[in-house]
């Protein structure tokens, strides 16, 4: 997930990286024909289809989105509803309990507590709202169960511990309301861990509560996220977990130099653990793009006012920056990259650890989605490139969901926790 503000620092600071690998992408996208279009329409309607990282729930605050109504992307910027889920074929997926990351102190964690909190009552509220099309689901069973009915599946993860503060107890709160996912760390170094994006190295890796975290995260039976996580991070987490890790947004570095995607090292040995590398759709991550000298200007207005550290501003602010933010984008838009683009890294990672190790994290609501598919209705392009580059219906299932609940259910087994049974919201 790319947030603003200090997001765009990071990609400004981060310039000097350039892509590399052949254009698969493109060149499948060139050769599809018409029969595997139908062929892959089809097929598509028959899969479950989930997606590891969806921000969503950053909507469910504001009085103006309904999740029963159909959005548009180039109208109000939004890519995930229970129309276009239809439309797409998106039978649910992770909907992310996300919290802005502030100090490291009492009333830092205490604020971010606060959040997310809410941000998970908010979830089980849309849910209990809109009972009749979604569910709650709080393991693999229910996703299959769920899905058999024609309702859409709604799994909760957690990106960036932060707000569990110095007491790893709290995750089993969480756990009880439904989450079954977390991510120690997102752009800035934390108590837990070092992230992928500071600048500065403060653990080499987990710090010793997130050992901690990492082991509470086996003991109540949730799926690890090494996304966000620096290097260091991800084979620590690697050593440590008695589970498969999942990096639910990622990519290969291979394709694009870019510290938020993997060396094909550490994402061979994530798949030689059993675990699954879901593909990213964030433009930032997937090639070099140069904004507008009118985007950079407005930027920098901003950051005149406001300062360029979103995640240390108040509430009050960060309102502010959104909304300036949101009308710049009106008028200058930033650069987006290609669905040929995102090919070439979902093939990329495909040839490298196999079918049985990746599937889709698009990061749908937090800055993902390319020109050619700008929301979940556009999902059976994925299906249709994959059948013409010659991957077969069982690798395609376990693409979808296959792979991730294959996961779940190694977290579901190797759980010691007797954590109370979530209670119902339907």
């Amino acid at each position: 997930m790319m947030r603003l503000g200090t997001g765009l620092v990071l990609a400004a600071a981060m310039a000097a990286c350039t892509p590399a690998g052949p254009g698969v992408g493109s060149k499948i996208e060139a050769q599809a024909p018409v029969a595997a279009a139908t062929q892959a329409a089809v097929m598509h309607e028959g899969f479950m289809i989930l997606d590891s990282h969806l921000d969503t729930p950053e909507h469910f605050h504001h009085p103006e989105f309904a999740f029963s109504n159909r959005g548009s992307f180039e109208a109000d910027g939004t890519q995930v509803d229970i129309p276009r889920m239809k439309e797409g074929g998106l039978d649910g997926g992770f909907f992310v309990i996300y919290t802005d990351q502030g100090e490291l102190t009492a009333e830092g964690y205490a604020a971010a507590r606060n959040s997310a909190v809410l941000r998970q009552m908010a979830i089980r509220e849309v849910a209990a709202k809109n009972s009749d099309e979604v569910e709650l689901a709080f393991s693999a069973g229910d996703a299959e169960r769920i899905t058999a009915t024609g309702k859409r599946v709604m799994f909760q993860s957690i990106e960036n511990s932060y707000p569990l503060g110095l007491d790893v107890s709290l995750l089993e709160t969480f756990y009880i309301g439904g989450v079954r996912m977390v991510g120690p760390v997102h752009f800035r170094n934390n108590q837990f861990a070092d992230s992928s994006t500071d600048e500065e190295v403060v653990f080499d890796g987990l710090s010793p509560l997130g050992e901690d975290l990492v082991r509470e995260a086996n003991r109540l039976g949730m799926i690890l996220d090494g996304s966000h996580a620096s290097d260091s991070t991800v084979w620590d987490m690697l050593a440590l977990s008695t589970t498969p890790l999942i990096l639910s947004h990622s990519g290969p570095r291979a394709i694009y130099d870019h510290p938020r995607n993997l060396p094909d090292d550490l994402l061979l040995a994530v798949a030689e653990a059993g675990g699954v590398i879901q593909i990213n759709a964030y433009s930032g991550y997937l090639e070099l793009l140069e904004p507008s000298e009118e985007r950079v200007g407005g930027i920098a207005e901003i950051e005149a006012e406001f300062g360029d550290d979103f995640e240390a501003m108040d509430a009050e602010t960060q309102v502010k920056v959104r909304a300036a933010y949101a009308e710049l984008a009106e008028h200058h838009p930033a650069p987006r990259s290609s669905f040929a683009t995102f090919l070439d890294h979902l093939l990329y990672a495909l040839d490298l650890v196999g079918p049985e190790h990746v599937g889709m994290g698009a990061d749908w609501d937090g800055g993902g989605g390319v020109i050619g598919m700008e929301d979940v209705s556009y999902l059976p392009r994925v299906t249709e490139a994959l059948l013409t580059a010659g991957y077969s219906e069982d690798d395609l299932a376990n693409i979808w969901s296959g792979n991730m609940m294959r996961l779940m259910r190694a977290a579901e087994a190797a759980r010691t926790s007797d954590a109370s049974s979530p209670a119902s919201v339907n």
